[in-house]
């Protein structure tokens, strides 16, 4: 991986920023490249680790409740692996709903409320979506 900010420019259609002055004009200097690098790979490490990155997902599925996490309750529930269709709650981290193959938008949206059902049922915690679904 390679980064120069001294020819850098970003283009994005109408937009386009020079970043030519980068390194003169914030705290970071060419000298911590490195150190930043290796923090970014050891963050996206531990999340490789941590989060089901070797599946297809919307991410995290619901926002944390107050007083407790999302994921524990899902697991506390045993719900680690349950499945709707071609949706799942991942077996790696229960917070987030994944695609084992063929998952159709209305797999995904059954298991959530499956989810959220069990949740309130058994623990009494309201689980609120934190994907969006947008209606075409």
């Amino acid at each position: 991986m390679s980064f120069d900010p001294t020819g850098y420019t970003l283009a994005h259609e109408h937009l386009h920023i020079d970043l030519s002055g980068f390194k003169n004009n914030v705290d970071c200097r060419l000298d911590q490249y490195a150190f930043i690098c290796q923090e970014m790979n050891d963050l996206m490490a531990r999340r490789k680790e941590k989060q089901p990155l070797d599946k297809p997902s919307a991410g995290s599925t619901f926002k944390r409740p107050v007083g407790a996490f999302a994921a524990a309750l899902i697991d506390q529930c045993g719900l680690r692996g349950y499945r709707h269709g071609g949706a799942a709650v991942s077996d790696k981290h229960c917070g987030f709903v994944v695609n084992l193959g063929g998952a159709t938008c209305a797999d995904v949206l059954a298991l959530c409320d499956e989810v959220r059902a069990i949740v309130k049922e058994k623990t009494g915690y309201d689980l609120e979506k934190e994907i969006r679904v947008v209606k075409a």
